[in-house]
């Protein structure tokens, strides 16, 4: 009884205390935004913001879908940019059936692609980078086959989805749905059994199988999230576009994989929050519009934000070392 209240108490305890990572990431964009503001012209403007906020979005959405994977000790998923485009073309394409049908059917699609990843990983045991490579290549060669190279535009009769692309007090559709799906998907992880044995799932897959943990259906449930939110990125990006190819697969799976581990989540699983990977959207957001008004080149943005991953990877391995 004593050893289970103090479990209980810690677990108290640990929900009470502030995310102390979370906390320096949130300090350090501050630092980042106050450099910006000072050096760069045209960051600190409210227009600028609001473009931040706004890429941030896409790629967050993604991103703390992505956590999921990483907290459960797979590693990643490389077949998170295809998803969004295939997701993105899928909505244009039926909007012809209606917004309600369009958004259902492309979430069910995405749902189905993650599901279908995580079942090979759980139950096979297979890599996942190998996995989500093959996945990434068959949904690249079925867009192409499916659309004859084409870019996808929406119907003419259909001008529904025009309300995803437009404005809300100010700010972008797609903010205001980074912050709900964040939210709700850092309360799953934190409050239901699902989150709680992911997290047991990615600190010790050995004693979770000999726990008796459903490690395929976790696993499945883990790849399914990713992809249903990335999914939902796509149909967003859709509707800002107004036109959908394999194009705007861009960098879209490096900067979702960088935000999760520029948050400070631990590579290998079990470690880490949703929050962190939001910030750490936002935080990648920040420094790629800081060095787009500075005059940076696309290779010379890649450069900075790897150089930047690559500190925080060693940082986080060093802390979970000294632990």
């Amino acid at each position: 009884m004593a050893a289970a209240l103090g479990r209980l108490g810690l677990e108290r305890r640990s929900i009470r205390v502030p995310d102390v990572a979370l906390a320096a990431w949130l300090a350090m964009l501050a630092g980042v935004t106050a450099y910006g503001a000072a050096t760069t012209t045209g960051f600190l403007t409210v227009s600028n913001m609001k473009a931040i906020l706004t890429a941030a979005a896409f790629v967050g959405i993604i991103a703390v879908g992505l956590t999921v994977i990483v907290l459960s000790g797979n590693l990643f998923s490389l077949a998170l940019g295809q998803t969004a485009a295939i997701s993105a073309m899928l909505f244009l394409y039926t909007l012809r059936l209606g917004l309600a049908a369009a958004i259902v059917l492309t979430l069910l699609l995405g749902l189905a692609i993650g599901a279908v990843q995580g079942f090979a990983v759980g139950a096979w045991r297979a890599n996942p980078i190998i996995i989500t490579i093959g996945a990434a290549g068959l949904m690249e060669g079925m867009a192409v086959w499916l659309s004859h190279g084409q870019s996808i535009v929406p119907p003419a009769s259909e001008t529904s989805w025009q309300h995803l692309a437009q404005p809300v007090f100010g700010l972008a559709a797609p903010v205001y749905v980074f912050l709900v799906v964040t939210a709700i998907l850092a309360v799953a992880m934190h409050r239901t059994r699902f989150g709680r044995q992911i997290y047991l799932l990615g600190e010790n897959r050995v004693a979770a199988r000999a726990a008796a943990l459903p490690v395929t259906l976790l696993t499945v449930g883990a790849f399914g999230i990713a992809s249903l939110y990335t999914a939902g990125s796509g149909i967003l990006i859709g509707a800002t576009s107004a036109n959908a190819s394999l194009l705007l697969t861009g960098s879209y799976t490096y900067d979702a994989i960088a935000a999760a581990l520029v948050g400070g989540n631990a590579v290998t699983g079990g470690r880490g929050s949703i929050a962190r990977t939001a910030a750490g959207a936002i935080f990648i957001a920040t420094i790629s519009d800081m060095l787009l008004l500075r005059g940076y080149s696309t290779g010379g943005q890649i450069l900075v934000r790897g150089i930047i991953v690559v500190v925080v990877v060693v940082l986080t391995n060093l802390r979970e070392r000294s632990r």
